[in-house]
């Protein structure tokens, strides 16, 4: 699993610290920290209320491109 830097991204736009996001979605700062590293991977309950706190897409902060992986 890949670093997740589009939730430290949309998080810094928003000002807001890992504690604080941990905090709007009900889970430990840990936790934000493990998702950041890509360490941990979130329920999708709980990838919906970061979107929703972050105002993105799952599509913005969760989904990897797979054009990458797409070798025929």
């Amino acid at each position: 699993m890949a670093k997740n830097l589009a939730i430290k991204a949309a998080r810094a736009c928003k000002d807001m610290t890992q504690q604080e996001l941990a905090e709007a979605v009900g889970v430990s700062r840990q936790t934000v920290n493990a998702i950041e590293k890509g360490e941990y991977n979130p329920t999708i309950r709980l990838c919906r209320a970061i979107c929703r706190v972050l105002d993105r897409t799952l599509d913005e902060l969760f989904w990897e491109d797979d054009k990458d992986e797409e070798k025929d």
